[in-house]
């Protein structure tokens, strides 16, 4: 068995290291503590999230520890990773009350009396000023700022906060308070986890195996998922939204999401990919809202979006009446059709809204009055 998940985790992983070492691991039987640093630097975790809890479930289900660390006290620094600037520097209020909802979002995938949950500020918010020296010692200023991120700002002139370098350091030695065996995390932290692994061995540890997994692409097609962008679909949401936003996602992306975070087998999954691009987004949607609100969740969300969208019949309730001119990328946002202006104009782009049935263009700035939607009964409607 052991065998056939180690393969199943390498189907998943964009990368594993050191990957013999882990699977010699895995085949002795070794029970082992599997670490996932969260910092909770925004309230909600989305449906990119998926790909990792559902790796933790999978260690889970194998009868490993999984040890889930809710990065409180780094959250205050900010992850740098993949960032062209330097992160607002949060404060303790709203990293509290970030990390109270991560718990119930991540019971949603994970078994919570199989899991670790510990908060770093346990070990960081105690050392004193020649602990952290002698963490900072066990590696160079060079190491880090071999971090791509680093490297690219350094290049084009942009600052870098001298906190940030903190960083990896606590990042790593996260590791070495919870005595990881492996770690597990997305692309964009390769560097950290590699890290993690130097300074596990700085301190007289096994270096923890890693495995890294690939970045799930937002609503938009193009950046990976993030609630600042406005292109992601959100764990807690309502049925409504989440089957509606997944529909809304581009043609080139379902297999990403149905190999990825649809939580099918792999028959299944290849039985939603022979589908036509518009039945496998809608057996992806249903899933998902299955997944996080239950199977009559996802039978009602799904008639929801055939009532106001497939079979072309808007409710009452989606007929929006405004008064006074406006402009369409104002409208899309003030009527909740779209989370954001980003996610307003990119509709627009994509020909996605049709007033009195007719595909509106580009020009955000067209005004829309009141009593021409009135008078003639127009309504906004989503392809």
């Amino acid at each position: 068995m052991s065998k056939e998940f180690f393969n199943r985790l390498r189907e998943r992983a964009v990368e594993i290291h050191v990957q013999d070492h882990l699977r010699a691991r895995l085949e002795r039987g070794d029970k082992l503590r599997v670490k996932l640093g969260l910092d909770p630097t925004a309230p909600d975790l989305h449906v990119g999230h998926l790909v990792v809890l559902d790796t933790l479930r999978m260690f889970q289900d194998e009868g490993h520890t999984v040890v889930v660390i809710i990065g409180d006290y780094t959250g205050m620094i900010g992850d740098p990773s993949g960032r062209s600037e330097t992160r607002p520097m949060l404060t303790e209020d709203q990293i509290a009350r970030n990390a109270e909802t991560y718990f119930e979002q991540v019971d949603l995938v994970l078994d919570r009396s199989k899991i670790e949950v510990r908060r770093n500020s346990e070990w960081l918010a105690s050392m004193t000023a020649a602990d952290i020296l002698r963490l900072m010692a066990k590696a160079t200023l060079q190491q880090v700022l071999q971090r791509e991120d680093f490297a690219e700002r350094i290049k084009s002139g942009a600052s870098i906060g001298a906190h940030e370098i903190l960083y990896p350091f606590n990042q790593a030695y996260d590791s070495v308070a919870v005595k990881a065996d492996v770690e597990i995390g997305g692309t964009d932290q390769l560097f950290n986890l590699l890290f993690g692994r130097d300074i596990q061995k700085a301190y007289g540890q096994e270096p923890q195996d890693i495995a890294v997994f690939p970045l799930l692409e937002g609503t938009d097609g193009v950046q990976k998922m993030g609630k600042s962008l406005g292109n992601y679909i959100g764990l807690t949401e309502s049925p409504e939204q989440i089957y509606g936003k997944t529909m809304s996602i581009p043609d080139a992306l379902i297999e990403r999401y149905v190999r990825l975070v649809s939580g099918f087998d792999r028959r299944r999954q290849d039985e939603v990919m022979a589908m036509k691009p518009r039945d496998a987004k809608a057996a992806v949607a249903r899933q998902l809202v299955n997944r996080l609100h239950g199977e009559e969740a996802a039978r009602r969300a799904e008639e929801d979006f055939n009532v106001k969208f497939r079979k072309r019949e808007i409710p009452d309730e989606r007929e929006y009446w405004v008064k006074g001119a406006t402009d369409l990328v104002s409208l899309l946002v003030d009527t909740g059709i779209a989370n954001s202006r980003n996610e307003a104009r990119r509709l627009l782009e994509q020909g996605g809204v049709r007033v009195n049935g007719e595909k509106v263009g580009v020009d955000s700035r067209a005004p829309v009055t009141g009593d021409v939607l009135s008078a003639r009964r127009r309504y906004i409607e989503l392809k």
